[in-house]
């Protein structure tokens, strides 16, 4: 089974897919990751190669189909438009019923209170972040999910992480596919 997870940008795809794959002995995948890994440069250096954001989706697509190819248990954490432009076709050319697209969503708040900035080369760098900067990126977070809401609809699951503890969200996802006994037994002990 391969668990698809989508959202914007610093909504915890990868710290949810990463306990997620954990929890339940499955391979994870960052798709960020493997697309720098396999054209061996950094997103914004391949991203500046492209014409257009819809040719870096279309070369970053291929690495998603060879991610489903694999058709092994895994958890993969998909970009803000997992579910739009080319990613979708790959999408719809595995979709099986072992291949299920689960969109996290949580307040753009919390989402600010998680972001994340990085160099044209991957490098985590660190921002201080000012009301008045604080007030822009909630914009710009609130414009990007209203841009990418209506392909988060395609999902199979709409799971809301609004107030949850992380350790909650793998059964929450695993109970909403139906899965939940992958979950290994907790000793209350």
């Amino acid at each position: 089974m391969i668990i698809y997870l989508v959202g914007i940008s610093c909504v915890g795809k990868t710290t949810i897919g990463k306990t997620l794959a954990e929890k339940i002995g499955y391979s994870f995948y960052d798709l960020d990751e493997e697309i720098q890994n396999y054209y061996q440069k950094p997103i914004e250096r391949i991203q500046d190669e492209c014409l257009t954001m819809n040719g870096y989706r279309e070369k970053a697509s291929i690495v998603l189909d060879m991610l489903f190819s694999k058709k092994v248990d895994s958890v993969i954490s998909g970009t803000p438009s997992g579910l739009k432009f080319s990613y979708l076709q790959v999408y719809k050319r595995h979709k099986d019923k072992d291949l299920f697209a689960i969109c996290l969503n949580d307040s753009f708040e919390n989402v600010l209170d998680r972001l994340t900035f990085y160099d044209k080369d991957s490098n985590p760098i660190t921002e201080s972040l000012d009301e008045s900067k604080k007030k822009t990126y909630l914009k710009e977070i609130r414009a990007d999910y209203n841009f990418f809401k209506d392909s988060y609809k395609r999902a199979d699951f709409q799971i809301d992480i609004r107030n949850m503890r992380l350790e909650n969200i793998p059964e929450m996802i695993l109970e909403a596919i139906g899965m939940n006994e992958l979950m290994p037994a907790v000793n209350t002990r």
